[in-house]
């Protein structure tokens, strides 16, 4: 591990709900992801300010005030953030993620995600999906305003394939998977998403690629992007995929689970399909697949 950044500065511009409370009150209400305790710090480091003076969390907000946060640099842990331009023109560009590199800051990465080093060759780039942290292969952006828009709004029509490698021997050559997704419980994070019967409508379309000894190479095309759909999916149908930190089969959670960024499974966005918004042509992109999902008689 080793310090990546020197620190950022947040700026929050306080909207009608900031009536009423205090610095501390209102850190404590919106920003959920620290504790009182860690803002209560935080202010007495004199990393909070309120409209340019440092706070000392008993002033009372209002409506229009900035509330800054000076956050100091962090360390960061090492990850890989090699990436391979797969596709490029005037309007939007592809990447091919690595395995353990995270798409976008959040959960103490910032420099170390995919977004910030695509943006150092291409400042402009706007992410139109995500990836999960362990998940590999495609990752699309945009890179201006209008073309983003464009793709957002036509996104239900763009076709993903990815290739993944299940625990288990399957009984099926292809099989529609609808388990609903929505909040369940998680010991360590109070809840996550997998395999509910109150979630929403979710459909996957899984078909067997190669049986290996104990497990199964399989593609995947989703119709729906709920979070986590392939590894909950398979779970649900009792093959979960092969090292998953979460989820078991059944569609449950597993004892002592991890978090659901964690690695271990293999999942590889492989392919996109799309009507380029600009050039009006269909677009076709494939990210190289990684040994462990490749068959025996692929030619590549």
């Amino acid at each position: 591990m080793k310090p990546t950044n020197s620190g950022y500065s947040f700026r929050h511009v306080l909207g009608p709900s900031a009536a009423g409370h205090t610095t501390i009150t209102y850190l404590v209400e919106y920003f959920v992801h620290s504790t009182q305790v860690q803002w209560i710090e935080r202010i007495h480091a004199r990393e909070i300010r309120v409209d340019e003076s440092i706070a000392t969390g008993n002033e009372r907000l209002k409506p229009g005030g900035i509330l800054v946060w000076d956050r100091p640099g962090w360390t960061e842990e090492d990850v890989p953030i090699d990436y391979q331009i797969l596709y490029r023109d005037e309007f939007l560009i592809a990447a091919n993620k690595p395995s353990g590199l995270p798409t976008l800051p959040g959960a103490g990465f910032y420099q170390n995600t995919l977004l910030t080093q695509v943006q150092l060759a291409y400042p402009t780039a706007i992410p139109l999906h995500r990836l999960g942290r362990a998940t590999s292969g495609i990752v699309l952006f945009a890179l201006d305003r209008k073309t983003s828009a464009a793709m957002s709004k036509r996104w239900e029509g763009v076709q993903k394939e990815y290739r993944t490698l299940v625990h288990g021997i399957t009984n099926f050559e292809s099989i529609s998977i609808r388990t609903p997704i929505g909040l369940i419980p998680h010991e360590r994070l109070g809840e996550i998403y997998g395999a509910s019967w109150a979630g929403k409508a979710s459909r996957s379309t899984v078909s067997v690629l190669e049986r290996r000894a104990s497990a199964t190479v399989c593609s995947v095309q989703l119709m729906t992007g709920r979070p986590h759909q392939i590894r909950i999916h398979l779970a649900s149908i009792g093959h979960p995929l092969l090292g998953d930190p979460v989820y078991a089969s059944g569609g449950g959670i597993v004892e002592n689970p991890g978090l659901p960024g964690d690695p271990g499974y293999y999942l590889h966005a492989h392919r996109i399909r799309f009507q380029h918004p600009e050039i009006g042509r269909s677009i076709s992109i494939d990210a190289p697949l990684p040994d462990c999902l490749r068959m025996d008689l692929e030619t590549v």
